[in-house]
């Protein structure tokens, strides 16, 4: 994810510029903000990537900013960096949807892992969502009749039962079965049944 931006958000001047150098060094690109809500007020611009936060900072905590980004759908992976003290807010964040949280003082290498972790587990997400949407356009271009009979082999019917509930011949099924295989450019069943599946069909 070369396009990736860190978004780090801490209260202190001083971690924020260490955490930006840090990322800076290990050829990252960094932003940083000075509260959770002044990234707030971005939020609905934000560039791919992953988001390393404070957990306790005054206005709103790194906890409440977790709750906020699900609210406003913000797909971006969040680090959340804590003191010692802050381990059941850390917990609480994680049962919200943090991937991972950092105990200060942490080392870099461990901040680094986690960024990586958290860019790549993006990036798979981001692939698998362009993924559902260019199957989601396959199975709308298929005939309410293809559809009812992918909707059989999905759930593991064989031709002829497929035929028998559709009130068709078993040899139509299959007509309708190689139209879909064709209009799709599914590689096989199993491909077949992946796509339909992640599309949510």
């Amino acid at each position: 994810m070369s396009d990736a931006i860190v978004h780090v958000i801490d209260d202190d001047e001083a971690m924020r510029e260490s955490l930006a150098f840090l990322l800076d060094t290990a050829g990252f690109a960094a932003r940083t903000y000075e509260s959770a809500v002044a990234f707030l007020g971005r939020s609905g611009e934000l560039e791919p990537g992953c988001i390393v936060t404070d957990i306790r900072m005054p206005e709103m905590n790194g906890l409440e900013l977790v709750r906020k980004l699900k609210e406003r759908g913000v797909p971006h992976r969040v680090i959340v960096i804590t003191g010692h003290g802050d381990v059941p807010l850390a917990v609480e964040a994680m049962k919200a949807g943090v991937v991972d949280f950092l105990e200060k003082p942490f080392n870099d290498d461990a901040l680094l892992g986690a960024v990586r972790s958290a860019l790549d587990a993006s990036e798979r997400a981001s692939q698998q969502d362009a993924e559902r949407k260019r199957f989601e356009t396959m199975l709308e271009s298929l005939s309410p009749r293809e559809q009812d009979v992918l909707r059989g082999v999905v759930a593991g019917k064989p031709n002829k039962i497929i035929a028998y509930e559709l009130g068709i011949s078993p040899r139509t099924v299959e007509v309708y079965r190689a139209n879909v295989m064709t209009k799709t450019g599914a590689g096989g069943l199993s491909d077949l049944v992946r796509m339909a599946l992640l599309a949510g069909f």
